[in-house]
């Protein structure tokens, strides 16, 4: 790209660059794709879709005029895609004299001897579109920065997100067709596998009967009273996730503990997937068995692709980058928050508590939307289940701050252990946990049994066969 490529009817883009610079661009590299369409068009239009080349991809502005001309043509049955019919197309849409008429479309097929360098010219092309992207992106960035009007912690969470959609990559239309295909592959391998699942699993056979498995794009509210075992919930699910549970391939997780340091997470994790009591390790009260299963422990869960962010009272705006970031890094399938009311939104802080949860709530919802992940976020209870009755059975209605939690998730776990309580028909059984699915946008809900071992903070499969209560 040189100052030479520059031609009379370049984009006004120019007008934006500074003095004296020309925004990159290489007219040949454009010449040579239009030249290469006009000879080969199924083929190069192939190649220049699969780069998601747009006119505005073109620099020069008679080269956006006959791109959008052939891509037109394309799409029209039985029309023919050569320099004759798009020079008619031109001349009915009165922009034949724009482009450089007959002639300059006839030099264009001229000056390119072979369609076979399709590929070179429009990775050229799209190198160049996206650099002048960036600069448009820096642009906006200093401008916005220069001005009050937006919070700095939202301002960088808009910027970050600006550049992040400049990867084709990043984009996710897709023909109706496609998805179509897609969901028929997916048909035919569930049919096959009889797993009965259609997302990630979550290692538990009855939760994921009921839930179907962990789905991208998903809300999922993990609710509780204090002590019942929602983060060692979570983290087992992680876990499950990042070991790839029920022979599904090992999935990476992002795990935002805003209570717990990475340390004692570990701790944790380790203590019980070697089944050791974290109370007899910190008395140094450990077999060599033990020991060994530890140090197994430790060899499967160093492995895990889990990714931990302790960064006490986060930003919503910061966890949303750095879910961001961690999705871009490492390809994770699954977010896990800790808890939603340790989270703070200082833009909406001064208009409650109330109103700074909900805004808190839908940047959850649009961070699984726009990952295309399921996210799990982990909510308080209010004392309303003990006020109301002996047993403390938690409803919908009992999460706590906001009732946009509620309706921005697309499933509502509510966790309990009847053992807390004495008046439950069930507390003689301290090892019994219930999971009341009491929301699920797309399936059913009710109650689902599991197993919790206190003296490891583990969940399991329920031994006998879980029913809806």
């Amino acid at each position: 790209m040189t100052p030479s490529d520059k031609t009379p009817d370049s984009s006004a883009s120019a007008r934006n660059a500074p003095a004296g610079r020309i925004p990159p661009h290489s007219a040949e590299a454009e010449r040579g794709l239009l030249g290469s369409l006009l000879l080969d068009p199924q083929n190069a239009l192939a190649i220049a879709e699969q780069a998601r080349l747009t006119k505005d991809s073109f620099f020069v502005n008679s080269h956006q005029l006959v791109y959008e001309a052939i891509v037109d043509l394309a799409a029209t049955p039985g029309a023919p895609v050569d320099y004759l019919a798009v020079a008619e197309r031109q001349r009915a849409r009165g922009q034949l004299e724009a482009v450089g008429g007959t002639e300059e479309l006839a030099r264009l097929v001229d000056a390119t001897p072979t369609a076979a360098h399709a590929q070179y010219y429009t990775d050229l092309v799209a190198d160049a579109a996206l650099r002048r992207g960036i600069i448009r992106a820096s642009d906006e960035a200093i401008s916005a920065s220069f001005s009050d009007e937006l919070d700095a912690n939202d301002l960088l969470a808009s910027v970050e997100q600006t550049f992040l959609s400049l990867r084709p990559e990043s984009k996710k239309e897709k023909p109706w067709k496609d998805v179509i295909g897609s969901e028929m592959r997916e048909i035919y391998r569930l049919v096959e596998e009889k797993k009965g699942i259609t997302g990630l699993s979550t290692g538990f056979v009855d939760l994921d009967q009921k839930l179907q498995g962990l789905h991208p794009g998903e809300m999922i509210v993990l609710a509780a009273r204090p002590s019942m075992g929602k983060t060692s919930l979570a983290m087992n699910i992680a876990e499950n996730v990042a070991m790839g549970a029920r022979n599904l391939p090992p999935t990476g997780v992002a795990v935002f503990s805003l209570e717990m340091t990475p340390a004692a997470l570990a701790r944790r994790m380790l203590c019980g997937r070697a089944r050791v009591r974290g109370s007899d390790l910190v008395e140094g009260n450990v077999t060599n068995e033990q020991m060994i299963a530890l140090g197994r422990a430790a060899e499967e869960l160093a492995a895990a692709p889990i990714y931990v962010d302790n960064t006490p009272g986060m930003e919503a705006p910061a966890l949303m980058s750095s879910a961001r970031r961690a999705k871009l890094k490492y390809g994770i399938g699954l977010v896990v928050i800790d808890y939603l009311q340790l989270m703070n939104y200082n833009k909406f802080a001064r208009d409650g508590r109330q109103r700074e949860t909900a805004a808190i709530s839908q940047m959850v919802k649009a961070l699984a939307t726009e990952l295309d992940v399921p996210v799990i976020v982990l909510s308080q209870l209010s004392r309303n289940p003990e006020m109301r009755e002996r047993n403390a059975v938690p409803r919908l209605s009992d999460l706590r701050d906001s009732g946009a939690i509620e309706q921005d998730a697309d499933v509502v776990l509510l966790l309990r252990r009847p053992c807390k309580y004495p008046s439950d028909k069930n507390s003689s059984d301290e090892r019994l946990a219930i999971v009341d699915v009491a929301k699920q946008r797309n399936g059913a809900t009710g109650e689902v049994q599991l197993d919790f071992d206190a003296a490891f903070t583990r969940f399991g499969n329920r031994a006998t066969p879980a029913t809806d209560i």
